[in-house]
């Protein structure tokens, strides 16, 4: 569709710690709210009344069925039902299926209308309080269009962890190898410090660094850890930073490249724990800096990866 048409090398708004988002609306009325969803995780919108919806027995509410595109059978997921808002049958006619990409996983997201794509500044994205004040808060964090209109940005792994568990990652499922590998002293007494700005992400890493009897320190974004980081008198006791790519006030990539300028940091490792797991994302988080990337559905292997990448580097 020609509003996806043009959409800039993720390289290049990496190093500007820039973003693009695709903005749309899952109603028609005038009050409609905007929301946007970074158009690395999306693939196409097309047309609902062109493509058949094959329903799926005892399904989740908000799984409304599969669609078959280009030989893939997605599942649609109403996203405005998730939202608290009731379609009409007319205006599921004249509605749009949004087309993404979560950590390999293939879904589509009910929306009215793909509205525009904008670029925005990692810093030009806010993170209110009130969206966190509650554990089953669906909005991130939001920012601002050209015209002042507020533009909201979803908590979408939330919204998978809801309806397609199966996409996330299985927090009870340990590595077979953990309790093989040479855990080093480093680890075993030091602290991970952890940047993730979505709550869900937030309680399967929580959950996951527990089981492994590991203490780590959450940050809701890149600049609190950034500076949390060069507060320390010593960063060089921390034994590994693990970051999400798409945060406010500062990306992970932003992350990567400030810690490896200071000679005091330069040396942390610093693994990528992101859903953006195209080739393009994952090779400039190598040539940033970054000892490793792991795909959210996987991050029950972050423990592993830590642990090889420092035994590697000591």
């Amino acid at each position: 569709m020609s509003v996806l048409s043009k959409v800039d090398a993720t390289t290049n708004l990496a190093k500007n710690n820039e973003l693009q988002l695709l903005v749309f609306r899952i109603s028609n009325k005038e009050d409609s709210a905007f929301y946007a969803i970074n158009v690395f995780k999306t693939r196409e919108v097309v047309e609902s009344k062109n493509h058949f919806m094959t329903q799926i027995p005892a399904a989740h509410p908000l799984l409304e069925g599969t669609i078959t595109l280009r030989g893939l059978q997605i599942p649609i997921l109403n996203l405005p039902q998730w939202l608290g808002t009731i379609l009409t049958k007319k205006e599921i006619a004249l509605s749009n299926i949004l087309i993404c990409d979560f950590n390999g996983i293939i879904i589509g997201l009910r929306i009215m209308s793909a509205y525009r794509v904008i670029k925005k500044n990692w810093n030009e994205m806010h993170a209110p309080d009130s969206y966190r004040l509650k554990e089953d808060g669906v909005v991130m964090n939001d920012t601002r269009l050209e015209d002042g209109s507020l533009c909201l940005i979803l908590d979408y792994e939330k919204l998978l962890a809801d309806v397609v568990p199966q996409a996330m990652v299985d927090v009870h499922e340990s590595p077979e190898n953990l309790k093989e590998l040479a855990m080093p002293d480093k680890l075993a007494n030091g602290e991970v410090l952890i940047a993730e700005d979505s709550k869900t992400a937030q309680r399967h890493l929580i959950q996951i660094f527990r089981h492994s009897d590991i203490k780590m320190k959450l940050f809701d974004n890149g600049k609190k850890l950034v500076d949390y980081i060069f507060a320390m008198e010593d960063p060089s006791i921390i034994p590994a930073i693990i970051t999400d790519i798409e945060m406010p006030e500062m990306s992970g990539f932003t992350v990567i490249q400030t810690l490896r300028k200071d000679p005091t940091t330069q040396n942390i490792p610093i693994i990528v724990n992101s859903s953006m797991t195209g080739e393009n994302n994952k090779r400039e988080a190598e040539l940033l800096g970054a000892s490793g990337f792991i795909d959210k559905t996987k991050s029950h292997n972050v423990i592993p990866l830590i642990i090889e990448v420092m035994n590697k580097h000591s």
